[in-house]
Formats: structure tokens, C-alpha cells, sequence
């Protein structure tokens, strides 16, 4: 049994009675994809320089200018050359041969950082590891072929894919230059702090880590760069897009507002169109699960407004090597507000001390309810719960903080089981939540799946070439 692996055949008991086989009937493919010929083609552009060079609280702060590569042509985009700003925190003790990379987004045209963020400070801080944060994924806004509209995020990304399903042109996936990008900050920072002006410490491997589309960035990286030695995504609870977005419509009964992007670039309505199984051959986690067997913490939020929390389902049970799952309760795509970055540092140090990580195993029962198996002893458990009596629907925007915990006591040989009453009306989510002490600065949270009662999709027969955005309130 892997570490935290689920009991497949329970799983599956009860979560086909409403959802059907869920995994679709598409294979693992091993072969080279047009992002691994991407990644490995030479681009003379690649270059940086240190800007500056800042000593404080106990590290040494590089802010460079990274140039990672040449995007399309100028006939086709605004600004094909990618530049970006990467700021490694090195700590004065660091001896770790394991660095952490954040990919993070942002907009080009301003200002260099100063210095390190308070994220990646802490996380340095306490751990004593490298960490950088690489800014600008995806370089945006781009305008393409002269439309006079600067794009950014969502809708940039959304325009690329439609290009692509219109050309089947394999460069134009924005993913693509995304991970590039990343790969090139890992090169960049092996090559600087290995230098005199680094200090001359060698960096061999990474733990990566992004939110979003900088999380998607991050299960892709992992996939074409053998120097990635653990993951943790975050809020991209996604993969097995097209089977999770169509739950996503049959639980909602619309596309949410925050997924309008791909509406508007007509990405949901060709949901079955074989083109679009192209697409996802080309950025779809879950077609590359084969590699990414190296150890994964899944950071999500449990009132996400881009995904449905019970989406795991999806893709967990098919993940090979060591995972790990967490859901945070009362938080959105943002995580604002949440201990997520504890849980970041806590990971990464267990990687780079090369501490043991909490073995235990989940699993839906027949009965309704979650059990859970520690081999490892946790601290604390908790069984979060939400109800929603008008619909199945837990975005925080929608139900506040709604989630209420209560602790679980050891049945019996580090056996606990969450259990919720089918509610009167609406639906009901919960999920267990383990605290183990691993050792190292920050306690280390894992979760269930989320669970949802009664296990009914409201809008099952809706098809998602009809599908419809949801009308936004004015305010």
C-alpha cells in the first residue's frame, strides 16, 4: 500500500452509485509529448543577471532578472521573449542540497522586488533550506496577433488552447512556455548559488510548489525534470479535467463565474470534441501520472469557486508513489487567511531532513462514513463538516465559514471513523483532518477526500455543450 492510499474498492462501492465509473477510459501515455519537446528545445535566449543583493535576518537574498525563453514569433504575440524577476533566499547556515522553487504570477512592466516575500523568508527561516520564488508565470499581459486586447491569467490561457484546438499548432498551449519558465529558474538557481557569488553551494534537487495555474505548472514540471524531488500543488484540484468539469455542471447545474474564461473561449463546450483530448495529452496531469511518482503533497481548498470538493475523486486513487491530501476548511481558491504555507514549510522540511512522513491510509465505507487508519500516531483528528440546504454547493462565497469541526477519538489501533447524518434538506461535506508531529517546525496536516451526503448530482443529464455561466448578482 502506498503511503496514504485509499481503499480502492470502497471507494468505488459507494461513489459509483451516484457518479457512474468516473474514471475515464483513457490510458497512461509514456511517450514524448509536445511538452517534453518543448522543454528540451535549445533557446539561445535563456540568460540572467543579479540585480541586487540584500542580507537580512539571518540569509542572503538574490533578485534576478531571469530571461527563460522565446515564445512564438512577433507577427504572433506582443512580447515572445519571457522575462521574469527570480528572488532565492539562501540562509547563512544552509547546508540542504534540496531547494524549494514557488512559481508565482504576477504582471510584467513594474518594479524589481526589494527582496524575498514573507512567504518565501519563512519558509527559509524555518527550515534552513534554500527557497526562491520565480514571478511572472505566464509573462503577461500578451496581446495576440495585434487584437488590441491585453490578456492575462485565465483568459490568456483560454485563448492559446482555442488556438490550438483551431490549428492543433502543439507550441501554442500556454502551459508550455509556463513550465519552461520553471524549468529554466531551477537551471538559473544551480548555476548562481554554485558560483562564487552564491557561495558555491550545490543544489541537485527541488521541492516545487505553485497555486492555481502556477499549481497545474507545478504537476507539469514535475513530469519533464528529473531534479524534482517532491510536489506540493496547490488549488488546481483539476486533474481529470474533462471528467471533473463535468461534474462540476452536474453538480452546479451551470459553470461557475470563476471558470467564465474558458466559457468565453467556447474551452466547456467542446468538452467531448477529440481535439480536446489532444489538449489534454499535452498538459493533463493525469496522462503523465507514470512519472510523477515522487512523494505529492495536495494542497486544496474546500470552498474552492473554480472546483467542486469532492474533485479528488477524480484522480487520487490513480496517483502512483507516496500523496498526500489536504483540504482546508472555510478557505477559497486564495487560501487567505489559512495555515496552508505552515503545511508548505512542513513538507519541505521533511523533505530535506529526510524525515519519515505520516503513514496512514483512507477510505469511504458502505455505511456513509470516512475511516481512517494511522500507522503513524497523529496529534489530533478532526471531522470538518458543511451543510448547504438549498444546494450542492460549498464555495465559500456562497456559505461563509460554514465549516465546523469536532475532534475524533482513537477507535481502537489508530482507527477513526467521521460519520454525518444525511441532512433534512441540501447536502452536507465533510472530511477527516489528521495533525501529525513529523518532527520539524510546523505540525503537518493531511486530510480525507471530501465526502458528500446524500451522494446525488442535481443536474446529472445536463450536457455540457449546452452548458450555461452562472448570472453573477449585480452589485
Amino acid at each position: 500500500m502506498h503511503l496514504s492510499s485509499v481503499n480502492w474498492r470502497a471507494r468505488l462501492v459507494v461513489t459509483t452509485l451516484a457518479l457512474g465509473s468516473f474514471f475515464s477510459p483513457i490510458t497512461i501515455r509514456a511517450g514524448e509529448t509536445a511538452l517534453d519537446r518543448y522543454v528540451k528545445k535549445p533557446d539561445a535566449t535563456y540568460a540572467w543577471k543579479v540585480l541586487s543583493t540584500v542580507k537580512a535576518a539571518g540569509t542572503t537574498q538574490f533578485v534576478v532578472e531571469l530571461i527563460s525563453q522565446t515564445w512564438l514569433a512577433p507577427k504572433e504575440v506582443d512580447r515572445p521573449v519571457w522575462k521574469h524577476w527570480l528572488v532565492i533566499t539562501k540562509p547563512d547556515n544552509a547546508t540542504a542540497k534540496t531547494a524549494f522553487l514557488f512559481i508565482g504570477g504576477g504582471g510584467n512592466g513594474g518594479n524589481p522586488p526589494t527582496g524575498a516575500n514573507a512567504r518565501t523568508l519563512a519558509i527559509a527561516k524555518a527550515t534552513g533550506g534554500v527557497t526562491a520564488e520565480l514571478k511572472m508565470v505566464p509573462n503577461q499581459t500578451l496581446e495576440f496577433f495585434g487584437d488590441g486586447v491585453k490578456r492575462n491569467e485565465d483568459d490568456l490561457i483560454g485563448f492559446t488552447w482555442d488556438y490550438f484546438l483551431k490549428t492543433g499548432n502543439e507550441t501554442w498551449p500556454a502551459r508550455l512556455p509556463m513550465v519552461k519558465s520553471a524549468v529554466r529558474a531551477m537551471d538559473c538557481l544551480q548555476e548562481l548559488l554554485a558560483s562564487e557569488q552564491g557561495g558555491g553551494l550545490k543544489i541537485d534537487k527541488f521541492v516545487v510548489s505553485g497555486g492555481s495555474k502556477r499549481g497545474w505548472t507545478t504537476w507539469c514540471t514535475a513530469a519533464v525534470d528529473p531534479r524534482v524531488e517532491a510536489i506540493i500543488p496547490a488549488v488546481i484540484d483539476v486533474l481529470n479535467v474533462r471528467e471533473s468539469m463535468r461534474h462540476h455542471l452536474w453538480a452546479y447545474g451551470f459553470f461557475t463565474h470563476s471558470v467564465g474564461d474558458y466559457m468565453r473561449h467556447n474551452i466547456m463546450q467542446r468538452m467531448d470534441d477529440p481535439k480536446l483530448e489532444k489538449l489534454y495529452e499535452i498538459e493533463d496531469p493525469w496522462y503523465y501520472r507514470d512519472r510523477l511518482t515522487m512523494p505529492k503533497y495536495i494542497v486544496n481548498s474546500a470552498g474552492d469557486q473554480f472546483f467542486c470538493p469532492d474533485s479528488s475523486q477524480f484522480y487520487f486513487d490513480g496517483l502512483l508513489g507516496e500523496k498526500h491530501l489536504r483540504y482546508v476548511p472555510n478557505s477559497d481558491h486564495s487560501l487567505r487567511d489559512s495555515d496552508a504555507t505552515e503545511g508548505l514549510a512542513a513538507f519541505y522540511q521533511t523533505v530535506i531532513a529526510k524525515k519519515a512522513r505520516p503513514q496512514y491510509s483512507w477510505s469511504f465505507e458502505k455505511d456513509g462514513s470516512i475511516r481512517v487508519s494511522c500507522t503513524s500516531k497523529p496529534k489530533e483528528v478532526k471531522l470538518w463538516q458543511a451543510n448547504n440546504p438549498k444546494a450542492r454547493d460549498f464555495r465559500l462565497e456562497k456559505i461563509g465559514k460554514a465549516y465546523t469541526s469536532t475532534l475524533l477519538s482513537d477507535q481502537g489501533q489508530g482507527v477513526f471513523v467521521g460519520k454525518v447524518e444525511k441532512p433534512p434538506e441540501g447536502w452536507t461535506a465533510f472530511f477527516v483532518e489528521m495533525t501529525f508531529d513529523a518532527g520539524v517546525t510546523f505540525p503537518l496536516k493531511m486530510t480525507s477526500g471530501v465526502r458528500i451526503v446524500p451522494e446525488t448530482l442535481p443536474f446529472r443529464t445536463e450536457d455540457p455543450a449546452k452548458g450555461k455561466l452562472e448570472v453573477q448578482p449585480r452589485r
